[in-house]
């Protein structure tokens, strides 16, 4: 009988085993698959000229050369771009935060008339591709007159972006217990004061989370930016890279070079708030 049990667990423990190296092996695949074409981009960016194909399969050509990094931050309009880029999701980003982490605490906290329709036409607006507000937002832009502007263009990220944002926050602040801002309340506090000192501390993660995804949005976007910027001196970066592309001649080296370039500040972004991502994705989806 105990030889029986000592088997049942060896052959438990095996397969455990078993299931713990397929997952691995599944994991780095994924993995390989996925760094594959960054490395790739990597090595066009240090191979000379404008040569895109090669047969061989080194990551990092043997004639490596930087050129393109100085071509593109010192004889192309990249600085430029990135500015505009930057003003763009800076002011994306603080009018998303704001907005979303306000009226998702209403949403949250209050009852009040069309409460419920505000919410599902929040998500039912998000459900729309980005394509189908084009001639919409084309046409509202025109008559406020914020056509070739980047106070037009970020107006437009902050509206795509602000549903995402808003049942994210909604959500994580329903799993924020109420008594503590009604002892707040209690001894004297203000609501404003209230949600300022108790409840956006406490929904820090939920904030990491809506911060990134507006300055994403605003930072990789390209179709919305081609509709409504039609000046070169007020090109983003997206709009920027494409323009090295000709009927002729495309610059390759240069626009992967541009494109390693433009990843890095959301890739330092990801690693500053890593350590809210985890708690951010999984606390907003649950109601206590």
């Amino acid at each position: 009988m105990k030889s029986t049990r000592i088997t049942r667990r060896r052959s438990a423990s095996s397969g455990a085993r078993i299931k713990t190296i397929v997952a691995h092996v599944v994991l780095v695949c994924i993995t390989l698959a996925t760094l594959y074409p960054i490395l790739q981009i990597v090595g066009i960016s240090l191979r000379p000229a404008d040569r895109l194909y090669s047969t061989s399969l080194r990551l990092i050509p043997e004639d490596a050369t930087g050129h393109a990094y100085y071509s593109i931050l010192f004889e192309k309009e990249f600085p430029l771009w990135l500015r505009n880029s930057a003003i763009v999701s800076g002011i994306v980003t603080l009018i998303g935060v704001f907005l979303a982490a306000t009226a998702g605490y209403a949403f949250s906290r209050f009852k009040f008339v069309a409460r419920k329709s505000g919410l599902y036409s929040l998500l039912i607006a998000q459900m729309f591709p980005a394509t189908m507000l084009l001639l919409p937002l084309y046409v509202l832009m025109k008559g406020l007159q914020l056509l070739d502007s980047l106070g037009g263009l970020a107006i437009a990220y902050v509206v795509t972006a602000l549903p995402f944002c808003v049942w994210t926050m909604k959500g994580y602040y329903d799993t924020i217990p109420k008594e503590l801002e009604e002892a707040a309340l209690i001894d004297g506090a203000s609501y404003w004061r209230a949600f300022r000192t108790v409840v956006l501390p406490l929904a820090a993660p939920a904030l990491a989370i809506t911060a990134i995804f507006s300055f994403m949005a605003a930072w990789s976007e390209f179709m919305v930016a081609r509709v409504i910027i039609n000046t070169r001196t007020l090109y983003t970066l997206p709009l920027g890279l494409e323009s090295l592309s000709s009927t002729f001649q495309t610059e390759w080296a240069n626009y992967a070079a541009g494109s390693v370039l433009v990843s890095l500040p959301v890739v330092i972004l990801f690693l500053f708030l890593n350590r809210y991502f985890v708690s951010g994705l999984t606390l907003g989806g649950v109601k206590q």
